[in-house]
């Protein structure tokens, strides 16, 4: 039972929905919804997977979307599907024809939470020696942009995924938390670390001190989310935006994706110094010197990663 199943009570009371409503109440199917669960490998042979429908999307199928896929959970993250995910991801992150993924859930929940029956039983021991949770840091580290579409509820462990990823478009219904508070823990998977960069600390405190829940238009006033778009519009804009990024140099993207995440980890200073040589670093590439020929000589640049 997912997280958000099983503390539903608390979680939907003061916005005056039943945990009957909210499970049993008709959705709409988004125009993009998948096709296949299954990724190419070599010649015909398909490769399926427990959690997860994976999909190459954009005019020029340079665009992967990773649907989460545990309908039954509301997408609850357990250790399998967060291992999946990671591998796929890393996969993804090595394919040259891939230049940017979109992750997303369903339009009822992006990931309602970790699970909590999986975890229930564990103690310090297990969790300390067993490295509990080390590898949700995988999403983090790749390298490539990911885009998170949030549709419907992204609660604890769903919030702390979507802030691993690099823009957060948010449907109009989706909701914000982390309310590990309200089961007698706290955030383990950055969510008190990178919900105050985002927000800020007033905000992020009280969200993490409370448990309660935002909605999608707060979200966007406060900075956690890039933009708010109705639900069945939000992956189709997602993908839009993912293939204006794949259409700029591969490599150029990367060195940008990474100066901009070592803002959250240096001073001032050393972070203009460490942007300063990535800058540097991009006159030593075709791409770079092709991008600004283009731009002299009018025309649109024919990148190739080099």
């Amino acid at each position: 039972m997912s997280f958000l199943a099983r503390t539903l009570s608390q979680f939907i009371t003061r916005s005056g929905t039943t945990a009957s409503t909210l499970l049993t109440k008709p959705h709409n199917v988004s125009a993009l919804a998948l096709r296949l669960s299954s990724t190419q490998q070599s010649g015909n042979e398909q490769k399926k997977y427990d959690y997860l429908l994976v999909d190459v999307k954009g005019k020029d199928s340079n665009i992967a979307l990773v649907q989460l896929n545990r309908p039954k959970a509301l997408n609850a993250l357990c250790d399998g599907l967060m291992k999946e995910l990671s591998s796929v991801l890393e996969s993804l992150d090595r394919d040259e024809k891939i230049g940017c993924i979109v992750l997303t859930g369903s339009t009822r929940a992006f990931a309602a939470g970790a699970d909590i029956r999986e975890m229930q039983n564990n103690t310090l021991p297990q969790v300390v020696g067993g490295g509990f949770l080390d590898q949700w840091s995988a999403v983090s580290k790749i390298k490539k942009p990911i885009i998170a579409a949030v549709n419907g509820f992204a609660l604890g462990g769903g919030c702390e995924l979507s802030m691993m990823c690099d823009i957060i478009y948010a449907g109009e219904e989706a909701e914000f938390g982390q309310p590990e508070i309200i089961i007698g823990t706290i955030p383990g998977a950055g969510g008190t670390q990178r919900l105050p960069r985002y927000v800020g600390k007033s905000k992020a405190m009280e969200m993490v001190l409370t448990g309660n829940r935002i909605k999608a238009k707060e979200a966007y006033q406060i900075g956690l989310v890039s933009a708010v778009f109705p639900a069945n519009q939000l992956v189709d804009e997602a993908i839009k935006t993912a293939e204006k990024i794949a259409s700029h140099s591969r490599i150029v993207v990367q060195l940008a994706k990474e100066a901009v995440n070592a803002a959250f980890e240096t001073t001032l200073a050393e972070g203009n110094r460490f942007e300063k040589r990535l800058f540097h670093t991009t006159f030593g590439l075709a791409d770079r010197k092709e991008g600004m020929t283009a731009f002299v000589e009018k025309r649109k640049p024919n990148f190739t990663g080099q």
